[in-house]
């Protein structure tokens, strides 16, 4: 629980130290702009402007960087709902119903949903860690790699059968990803998949691939369908009043917004997982759950809502191990956990116990950013909207331009704008067929955790089956994976069976 002693010496740090708060804004801009920009990754800003911290105070330096993930956990919402273009692989579910509304020229109502929806998640986050930080510490631990193959088999058969194509589609795209991501280099130094190329010998890089299997595969789609993104030269004009009615929307669809702050918060607390499978997971759920389950993937708002608070708040989730156990959660968290070892300051539990104020004052300072975020997040919606008013012949050319420059920038070769060049015509293909894209983005996405875990659950358990009956949580978990996989499939048999009922 709070200690109020230290509670109130985080006050006085925070209020003593006003370099605390002149770092925040800058740290937000920053954070929406990488996000925004397909292939820049919040990792990446994060790292960039990691060196400019080693002459700040501790909690001055880790609250700008805490500033850029906060704003980059929304930054990329913004071209996932104008262009169908998650900025950030953490954005993924947000275009699956924040595109189809900006098409509709409700874009305005889709980016305030987005920002709102962001910032109680991660005010939702950091609430939760402010209770949680250290009595979980010693739960974490308890998760072996049995369990986190079980998460990870969980987001990729959900989101395989949770799609509008058919079962079989759904989980042969997922497993297509699970192939690609196999390529190169295994865990065990075999080399597989590369044809006899150098190239390979590093894997498919995963970013680029989802550029081009969600970027450069609709840029293609777009050509030819229209002039502008948005039909209607009225729907085009960005206003005050759409962003305040969208946010007005996710402040009364508070149940929603508190599910998937909830599921982003519990993965996030998984090491490895994050935001990238939280969205995924928080969407999947809000369809399984929703009485419009035919609305998902055609504007339904709840689907934006699902997907922004469940990877902002995951951001909350993610510093729990990082302060209880000095372990990352993710690319960003680890970034995080450079810049203490840059002050000299290792997180752990001695460091939760010895200097408790600096806890609070960090994970207060956080929420404060959240806030923060709904003010400076509706300047960058203004500005970012103008991407609606552009000629799609300009615009086209554009962003694959930015795509390719974002992915070469991540790889520092050709490989990457190859990888995208070539991941836009396969999803092109999938898309004409009929398989759902998405599923291979997330297998692309937990194929290395999945592969990973189950490495080490074979090591382990020395390839021995009845291991798991040792691992009364993994069995739990799998039991309930698969209660939910069948309740998905018999509720589809039964829409098929009786198409105009009210089931």
């Amino acid at each position: 629980m709070i200690d109020f002693t230290a509670f109130f010496g985080a006050l006085t740090l925070l209020g003593s130290d006003p370099m605390a708060w002149l770092v925040v804004i800058p740290g937000l801009f920053i954070g929406l702009i990488f996000g925004a920009i397909p292939g820049l990754s919040i990792s990446i800003a994060m790292a960039v402007f990691l060196p400019a911290t080693l002459y700040m105070d501790f909690l001055p330096a880790i609250l700008f960087l805490t500033a850029i993930f906060t704003g980059g956990g929304f930054g990329g919402a913004v071209p996932a709902i104008l262009m169908n273009i998650p900025g950030t692989s953490s954005a993924v579910a947000t275009a699956f119903d924040g595109y189809p509304m900006s098409r509709a020229g409700q874009h305005g109502e889709a980016l305030g949903i987005g920002l709102v929806a962001s910032a109680i998640g991660t005010l939702f986050g950091y609430l939760i860690l402010l209770f949680i930080v250290s009595p979980v510490a010693s739960l974490v631990l308890m998760l072996g790699p049995t369990e986190m193959l079980s998460v990870a088999l969980w987001g990729l058969l959900l989101i395989a059968v949770l799609n509008d194509s058919s079962v079989a589609k759904g989980i042969a795209a997922g497993l297509l990803g699970i192939l690609v991501s196999t390529i190169g280099y295994s865990n065990t130094g075999l080399m597989r998949g590369t044809f006899g190329s150098m190239y390979l010998l590093d894997g498919i890089p995963a970013i680029p691939a989802l550029i081009g299997l969600f970027a450069a595969s609709e840029l293609i789609n777009m050509a030819g369908k229209g002039d502008y993104l948005v039909a209607d030269r009225e729907l085009r004009k960005m206003r005050l009043k759409p962003i305040l009615k969208g946010a007005l929307y996710t402040i009364r669809a508070w149940p929603q917004v508190l599910r998937g702050s909830t599921i982003g918060t519990a993965i996030g607390i998984i090491p490895g997982v994050g935001a990238s499978v939280a969205n995924l997971a928080s969407y999947a759920a809000a369809k399984r759950l929703s009485t419009d389950t035919e609305g998902f993937g055609k504007g339904n708002p709840d689907g934006v809502i699902a997907s922004e608070a469940a990877n902002s708040s995951s951001e909350g989730g993610g510093m729990v191990t990082l302060l209880a156990l000095g372990l990352p959660g993710g690319a960003g968290t680890a970034i995080l956990l450079g810049a203490f070892a840059m002050h000299n300051v290792t997180g752990g539990p001695r460091f939760i116990s010895e200097s408790t104020d600096v806890v609070y004052a960090l994970i207060l300072g956080n929420i404060v950013q959240a806030i923060l975020l709904i003010a400076v997040g509706i300047i960058f919606v203004f500005l970012a909207s103008s991407i609606v008013k552009v000629r799609l012949s300009y615009l086209i050319p554009f962003v694959l331009a930015v795509s390719m420059m974002g992915a070469f920038a991540i790889t520092g070769s050709m490989v990457g704008p190859l990888t995208v060049a070539g991941a836009g015509a396969l999803g092109w293909v999938m898309r004409r067929y009929g398989y759902p894209v998405t599923a291979t983005v997330v297998g692309l996405l937990i194929g290395p955790m999945a592969e990973g875990e189950l490495t080490r659950s074979w090591q382990i358990s020395g390839g021995d089956p009845s291991f798991l009956l040792e691992r009364p949580v993994t069995i739990a978990m799998l039991v309930l994976l698969a209660l939910t996989v069948i309740v998905v499939l018999v509720g589809r048999r039964n829409a098929r069976s009786h198409p105009g009922g009210e089931g």
